[in-house]
């Protein structure tokens, strides 16, 4: 008897160090903010002013419709310079309010893209004529996080 008392007693104290799940999740120093998609482009030397003339018109088009549809929330351009063959030197940021405004998102931005652009086979040709001007390094899905 005494030793089922004990493994019992052994068994709660064990249990009481490790808390629940959920009491671990409540005491994270921060708090969950907007996610952003972040885009990172090395433009070619001496592309960069062509580069932008070619981008920034459909681009601002793009982002005043999708805004205005509530698919994101901002967008920000960062430009600095570049420390060798594979870093980037510009960052396309896109803010949407959660992981969740990204369901579907693929299917709406089509239609803007058509409605901007113009039909697949002139999204291509500007996709294809960017090529020439810029390299695309990566994509990384980000989430904000805030101090409490």
């Amino acid at each position: 008897m005494m030793t089922r008392a004990k493994f019992v007693l052994g068994l709660l104290l064990c249990l009481s160090m490790f808390g629940t799940p959920g009491a671990y999740a409540q005491d994270k120093p921060y708090k969950e903010g907007t996610v952003w998609q972040v885009t990172f482009i090395k433009v070619k030397p001496g592309m960069f002013d062509v580069y932008m003339n070619d981008l920034l018109p459909n681009r601002r088009k793009l982002y005043e419709e999708s805004r205005k549809q509530g698919l994101v929330i901002s967008e920000k351009m960062l430009t600095g310079d570049s420390f060798g063959n594979g870093d980037f030197n510009i960052m396309l940021m896109t803010e949407f309010k959660n992981y969740a405004a990204l369901d579907g998102l693929s299917d709406k931005y089509d239609a803007l893209m058509a409605k901007v652009v113009g039909a697949k086979d002139a999204q291509v040709k500007v996709m294809v004529k960017r090529t020439e001007m810029r390299e695309i390094i990566g994509d990384k899905l980000m989430q904000e996080i805030h101090y409490k």
